[in-house]
């Protein structure tokens, strides 16, 4: 194959890739605000504490794959362990 031709083709795919990212990125951060608002409904079916800028902050946390820092944010503003670990799950 001749240089002259290989350099659109290569230029070709990384467009091709780099719009696939593109396309992509959008569904991901999606779904991270549904997860934080199961979280919370979890904690208001499951506890009498209402909502605070803690628990919140938490269920973030637990959305985004930190599950530790989730359960302990939540049982530091007085959410029983159990029903900290169950929003936990939900918020993933």
């Amino acid at each position: 194959m001749r240089p002259s031709a290989r350099i659109p083709g290569i230029l070709a795919g990384l467009v091709l890739a780099t719009g696939g990212i593109v396309f992509a990125a959008p569904a991901a951060t999606a779904a991270a605000p549904t997860s934080v608002q199961d979280c919370e409904k979890y904690i208001a079916q499951h506890s009498s504490k209402k909502g605070t800028a803690g628990i919140g902050q938490a269920c973030y946390e637990g959305s985004i794959g930190n599950q530790t820092s989730c359960a302990a944010s939540l049982t530091a503003v007085g959410i029983s362990a159990n029903v900290a670990s169950g929003a936990c799950r939900a918020a993933h």
